[in-house]
This record gives C-alpha cells, sequence and structure tokens, in this order.
C-alpha cells in the first residue's frame, strides 16, 4: 500500500471508531436517565410481561393518594403518602413542597427511586389537573368553532338520552 492510501485508510478508521463511541455513549446515557412508569399493582405485583421493578431504580409511579394517609413532618418539608389503583398501596416518601393540586383523592405522578419492595423516595412529584379544566385559549377557540356545551346537553335530554 502507498503512503497515501494508508493516510486515508488511518482517517476513515479514526473517524469510524469516534462515531461508534460517540453512539455507544449516547446509548449508555440514555439507558441510565430511562424512568420506567408503574401503578402501584404493577410495583407490588409485576407487570404482564412479568418484569417486576428492582430495588434502587428510577421510575415513575401514577395513582391516587388514598385519603387520611398523608403525614407530613412539623420539623422539616418530609412528607409521606399512599398511593394506590385498584389494588395494593405504595407508600411514597418525598421531601419538599408538594404542588399546590396536591390532596387526598388526587391522581398523582411520583417519579423516584425504589427503596424497598412498597416505598418510593421521590425527588419529584406532579399533580394531575381535574380532567374538566381547559386552557382558557382552547376554551376560547371551542366557542368559535363548536356549539356551547349547555346546549349539546339539554339536546341529549330533549332527545331522550
Amino acid at each position: 500500500m502507498n503512503p497515501r492510501r494508508k493516510k486515508r485508510l488511518g482517517i476513515v478508521l479514526a473517524i469510524f471508531i469516534g462515531i461508534s463511541a460517540t453512539v455507544g455513549l449516547m446509548l449508555y446515557a440514555l439507558s441510565q436517565n430511562m424512568d420506567l412508569f408503574y401503578t402501584p399493582t404493577e410495583i407490588v405485583n409485576g407487570k404482564d410481561d412479568g418484569s417486576k421493578p428492582y430495588v434502587g431504580q428510577r421510575l415513575r409511579i401514577g395513582g391516587m393518594v388514598v385519603p387520611g394517609t398523608v403525614k407530613r413532618d412539623p420539623d422539616s418539608l418530609l412528607v409521606s403518602f399512599d398511593l394506590n389503583d385498584v389494588g395494593p398501596k405504595v407508600t411514597i416518601v418525598y421531601e419538599g413542597i408538594l404542588p399546590d393540586l396536591f390532596r387526598e383523592g388526587q391522581g398523582i405522578v411520583a417519579q423516584g427511586v425504589l427503596k424497598d419492595a412498597t416505598t418510593i423516595e421521590a425527588f419529584e412529584v406532579l399533580a394531575k389537573h381535574d380532567e374538566e379544566y381547559m386552557p382558557p385559549e382552547v376554551a376560547e377557540a371551542m366557542k368559535k368553532t363548536h356549539q356551547p356545551l349547555e346546549y349539546s346537553q339539554e339536546q341529549k335530554q330533549g332527545s331522550g338520552q
């Protein structure tokens, strides 16, 4: 091989190795930051495919705050509460200021780390808003393009539905 071809081959190999290393590092970083979504029942019993989260795994959990289970530490921002769906309960421990929409009986999504089989140490808690809520811009657009909700309900009642 002449020196010119050796130099080209070296450059092509260096570029290929550089791109491979970059892609490998990106995939590794993405796998470390992937949070799987679970419900309380899936955490306790496992998902349909048999997979169950392991202690120390980062995850997201969604469910309803069980009424009467919110416990606040008077000396700090530490809060614990139970979360459930249709099955078993899971305890969420969170240190921080809860969202304004957080209340008992409300749906929430928490992101955190599984500490044991039924306890999650959350670092973020998001409260779901009421399903009937509609931003003002959307409500205004709906008024322009659709008939009012009251009219459509009266129409249904009048037609016997």
